[in-house]
Parts: C-alpha cells; sequence; structure tokens
C-alpha cells in the first residue's frame, strides 16, 4: 500500500509524543495528540508542495498546524527551490510592520538548523508606487539549466544570487497592529517554465511522496523537541537573554529567550524598553508550550506587540504572566501551563541591541502585584474592555489566516 509507510510513521510519533519528557497531565498529553494532527497536516502539506520546478508559495505554519514556536503575528510561506535555476517573485506590499524574505540551504533536522544563504528586508528592494514589486533569484554565471546560451545572471536592484545548496525560500510578513495592517500579496515561478505544465501524477511518485511525508513527520517533531533542549531548556529558569542575534534568523531581528516554571500563586513580570518605531518597527512578545508551540493567541492574550501593550510614562512595557486574572491590560495568560517558553523579538531593526535593550525579570506573589508593580493603576482593565480585547483578537485572526 502507498500509504503504508505514512501510517506506520504516525504510530510512531504517538508514541514519541506519549512518552515525551514534559508529559506530566492529561492536558499535556492532549496538546501532543493535538500538536500531532497539526504535524500530520503539515507533513503532507509540505510535500506535497514540494516542486521546485512549478513551484508556489504555501504557509509555513498556521493556528492548526504550529511548529518551532511559531509568531502569532507573522504569516510564514515557503516555496521550495533549486539552486540552478531561475525564480521570479512577484507582489505587492500590504501594510504591514515587516516583509522578509530568507533562503535557506536545506530544512531543520534534529542534528542542525539550516544556514541561512541569504536574508533582507523589503528596505533592500525597489518597490513601485502602486506597492507592486519583482524579484529574481538565480544562479551565478553562466550554463544554468534555467538559462541557456550566454545569458548571466548579475546581482543587482533587486536581483540576488542563489547560494550553493539553496533549497527554500522563506517569507515572512509580520503584523504589528493586527486591527489596521492589511497583509500584501506574493507570487513565485520558475522562470523558463512559466506557460508550460507539470507531468501529470505517477502511482509511484505519489508513493514516494507518502515515503517523504512519513520521514518529515518524523523529523520534523524529533527536530523541535531537541530544539529547545539546546537553546532554552539550558538557561536558568525564570531568567530571559539579552537581546542577540536570532541563530539563524533574519538578520534585522534580535531576540530574547527564556522559559518560565511558575505556581498559580506567582507571578513574573517581565519589563523592557518599548524600543520605538525608529529603532523597530515590530517588537513582539509571547508565551509558548513545551510542545515549542505558541499558546493560544486567538481565544486568549498570550502575546503582544508593542502596538497592542499599554506602554507606562517611564516608556517601559511591564508584563504580567501569570495563570490568575490580575485585571490589568499586560496580563498574559499561562491557559495551565505551569512551564512553558518566553520570546520577545525585535525586527526591522536600524541598529544592533544591547543589554539596556532587553528585558529585566522578576518572580512575585500575585497578592504582590498592587503593591510591586510600577504604574499599577494605569494597567486596570474591567471585564468588558477585556473582552473586547479578545474579541478583536478573534476577529484580527479570522481575518488574516485561514485554517
Amino acid at each position: 500500500m502507498a500509504t503504508e509507510p505514512f501510517a506506520r510513521a504516525i504510530a510512531e510519533a504517538e508514541e514519541i509524543i506519549r512518552s515525551a519528557p514534559h508529559v506530566r497531565s492529561e492536558q499535556d498529553l492532549a496538546e501532543g495528540l493535538d500538536y500531532l494532527a497539526g504535524g500530520i497536516k503539515a507533513a503532507l502539506h509540505m510535500t506535497w508542495a514540494y516542486d521546485r520546478d512549478f513551484p508556489f508559495f504555501a504557509a509555513s505554519t498556521g493556528p492548526y498546524a504550529k511548529l518551532g514556536l511559531d509568531n502569532p503575528d507573522t504569516l510564514y510561506f515557503h516555496a521550495y527551490i533549486r539552486d540552478d535555476a531561475e525564480y521570479v517573485v512577484t507582489g505587492r506590499r500590504g501594510t504591514t510592520a515587516d516583509l522578509s524574505f530568507q533562503v535557506l540551504d536545506g530544512d531543520y533536522s534534529p542534528a542542525r538548523s539550516p544556514d541561512s544563504l541569504t536574508a533582507f528586508d523589503d528596505r533592500d528592494i525597489e518597490i513601485a508606487p502602486d506597492g507592486s514589486y519583482e524579484l529574481r533569484f538565480g544562479p551565478p554565471g553562466t550554463g544554468a539549466r534555467s538559462m541557456p546560451g550566454p545569458n548571466r545572471f548579475t546581482p543587482g536592484p533587486n536581483r540576488f544570487t542563489l547560494g550553493t545548496g539553496a533549497a527554500m525560500l522563506i517569507v515572512r510578513e509580520v503584523f504589528s497592529d493586527w486591527e489596521a495592517e492589511r497583509p500584501g500579496e506574493i507570487r513565485i515561478h520558475r522562470a523558463d517554465t512559466l506557460g508550460s505544465a507539470p507531468p501529470p501524477p505517477a502511482v509511484d511518485r505519489m508513493a514516494r511522496r507518502y515515503e517523504v511525508a512519513a520521514k518529515m513527520l518524523l523529523g520534523r517533531l524529533r527536530t523541535f523537541l531537541a530544539f529547545p533542549e539546546r537553546h532554552y531548556l539550558t538557561l536558568p529558569v525564570n531568567t530571559m537573554t539579552e537581546p542577540r542575534p536570532t541563530p539563524g534568523g533574519l538578520a534585522t531581528q534580535y531576540s530574547s529567550v527564556g522559559h518560565y516554571d511558575l505556581d498559580d500563586d506567582q507571578v513574573m513580570v517581565v519589563t523592557v524598553p518599548a524600543a520605538g518605531r525608529d529603532v523597530a518597527p515590530y517588537q513582539g512578545f509571547q508565551l509558548g508550550s513545551m510542545w515549542y508551540v505558541s499558546l493560544d493567541y486567538i481565544n486568549h492574550q498570550t502575546s503582544l506587540t508593542a502596538d497592542q501593550a499599554r506602554h507606562d510614562p517611564d516608556g517601559k512595557i511591564r508584563y504580567v504572566i501569570g495563570e490568575r486574572d490580575p485585571g490589568l491590560a499586560n496580563w498574559l495568560e499561562r491557559t495551565g501551563h505551569r512551564r512553558g517558553y518566553l520570546q520577545i523579538r525585535w525586527q526591522r531593526l536600524t541598529r544592533p541591541l544591547g543589554p539596556g535593550d532587553g528585558p529585566e525579570v522578576e518572580v512575585m506573589r500575585f497578592e504582590d502585584l498592587p503593591s510591586r508593580l510600577p504604574y499599577h493603576d494605569r494597567q486596570r482593565v474591567g471585564p468588558g474592555e477585556w473582552a473586547a480585547r479578545i474579541a478583536a483578537r478573534q476577529a484580527a485572526v479570522a481575518r488574516r489566516m485561514l485554517g
């Protein structure tokens, strides 16, 4: 049976989920099985999107297929490419805080992260007054199969050289104001196949795809269970790092990371300077589960951008992370997760960040918040305002993300 390898992989993946070291409750297991469902969906989706000759942009992750501490503020797209062909990307710039492009030399594995061969944002490209743009990615030199004859692909405005091993083009469209900002448009095609058609599917090719999907499902599951072990859990609990360039990420992105472990009568207060749009048009904070995915950001306030957060008069943002409702605007809900991950991202930076730009962390008793949290009274929100906040999140996600 063509589907047999994938069926075996699903059963093996469930065993990996059930035996994960952080599974300590029914909620942990239920979320793991939900995470597995998203992984199954993603493995099939990405495998069937693997067409380097007739590529298209596919959604890399979303609210129902999460992966790799996905950012609630970001639309992720990817297309598979080859390093000896020329590709054309056309689109129209939306009004989002950031639009960035990255070429990787492969996918993540349990042993390594892919290298970033090219990374830039839309400040490095020419965009027409109507918001439209065209980018070309191609191999250096002559003799590429996609460019017969003496043609040479040369870098220039909106032209980028594909490095050896280039395998995937990733696009990130990042929202800071969920309600006001609108996404753009984007398409991709291989330069020498536009106007032609791929061959019809063959049985052996479909069988091979099920085998690839099986390997992808298990590989991605093992990778992103191991990834936080290396990059997060070695840090002291209830702390966050100084801002630093994101490993394997965009050249214009810094991040601060950590992990928490809190009792229900404790809160963590994370204080960070508001960067300002002249430094970082996008600044966002999110919580993640031990499955290394975002918490429910649709129906709960588990993330906040600088536009969504309430700023204090001293120019700082103070986030309150806890299980109990403190009645504060910047409460980030743990949603029953005693343990989890923390991440702040700054994107589209105009300068490097230093320790003074990063967070300070303090854990205190829930009852001590009114006396110890600066500007506590200015942060107060009532039940009606909180319900309106959640309703706005639900509407904004429904508008920009599909299932």
